[in-house]
């Protein structure tokens, strides 16, 4: 017997491609929306529609008998306040158009600007580190409280249940997402080796020095499974990493070393990714062409401004994950082999070229 019909909202992005997979395995029947229409995990129903289009949204969920929504997806706006009005019509059409039939749960993931602030203020009131989901909201419009406030709201009206999952920087495979760090170090790795520039370290001394963690897109993939059909779980916050923490300067050798690489000696100071690569593109045709690669544009497979931002921060970021492990969430990724593993799935599909070439 199956454990309900799951739809994944954004299923070809990084978070819902590996939620998808996993649900699949775990014997879910999943639907894959998205604006495409698309979807590369198997045994997944793909479904279209742009869901900043209530009508749309409703006539496309209107034939499925939907028990839990899991929401993996956003838009980016020019501003926090648009962000904060498109992205929560998004989640509010989803919503509405799925309560009409058994929905039980919505599983919400957002991430770590819940604690750090949206671009436009970002890190500027950092929040005390470990993250922890008890902390107070920051004095900013911040899209992620909206989608919380529709969510509940929603929840209230219809009597599901719910879940918001607040991961880090997310590393695993998808490719032509927007915030990809490990999809773009893996690229610019390739680009290193051919070219001959050194493989720096390109954030700042905070990052490169300090503590950190990420998120594996197949642990939080686990979490939402485990969410979704757990009593104790249900209408819960809840921070999603990996659970064990690094500092990049060791990291760096591990990810150079998964790339044929040897990391270059750090220089004290940023040394940003997108004024080096944004116009790369003849370069990685170069490189696509001799090593027979998918011939994937380079802009939807780096995202240098992510990656700059990330890097770049100058505040500490790792989070708690006692309130998970509380509620009964024990799982751990080593987030050396999140790294590892990525590449070898990119050189597998033929993204990046082989370790030998």
């Amino acid at each position: 017997m199956g454990r309900g019909n799951a739809l994944v909202v954004g299923v070809t992005g990084i978070s819902g491609h590996n939620a998808a997979e996993r649900l699949t395995r775990s014997g879910w029947t999943v639907y894959g929306l998205s604006r495409s229409g698309t979807c590369a995990a198997e045994g997944v129903t793909p479904i279209q529609a742009d869901v900043t289009d209530a009508e749309a949204t409703a006539l496309a969920l209107a034939p499925l008998d939907v028990t839990h929504v899991f929401y993996c997806t956003w838009s980016r706006q020019s501003d926090e306040a648009a962000n904060c009005a498109v992205n929560g019509a998004m989640l509010r059409n989803v919503l509405r158009a799925a309560a009409g039939g058994r929905l039980q749960h919505v599983a919400l993931v957002t991430g770590l600007k819940h604690y750090l602030g949206p671009f436009e203020a970002y890190a500027k009131t950092p929040m005390e580190t470990p993250f922890r989901e008890e902390q107070p909201r920051l004095p900013y419009q911040n899209f992620y409280y909206d989608q919380e406030d529709i969510l509940f709201e929603e929840s209230e009206r219809h009597g599901f249940t719910w879940s918001v999952h607040r991961p880090h920087t997310m590393i695993g495979w998808a490719l032509g997402n927007v915030m990809n760090m490990g999809v773009t170090l893996a690229v610019y790795g390739a680009l290193c080796r051919e070219t001959g520039q050194p493989f720096v370290f390109p954030g700042s001394p905070q990052q490169y020095e300090g503590v950190t963690d990420i998120t594996d897109a197949r642990l939080l993939a686990r979490q939402l499974d485990w969410a979704a059909t757990t009593p104790e779980a249900a209408d819960q916050a809840m921070n999603t990493v990996n659970g064990d923490l690094f500092r990049w300067r060791r990291m760096w050798t591990v990810v150079a070393d998964g790339l044929g690489l040897e990391p270059a000696p750090y220089p004290g100071h940023p040394d940003p990714l997108e004024p080096r690569f944004h116009d790369a593109q003849d370069v990685w045709d170069r490189i696509v062409k001799r090593h027979n690669l998918q011939p994937y544009p380079l802009g939807t497979l780096a995202s240098w401004w992510h990656t700059d931002g990330d890097l770049g921060r100058t505040t500490e970021t790792f989070a708690d994950m006692s309130k998970s492990r509380r509620l009964g969430f024990l799982e751990y990724q080593d987030s050396s082999r999140s790294f590892l593993d990525l590449f070898d799935t990119l050189r597998t599909q033929r993204i990046i070229p082989p370790l030998n070439a």
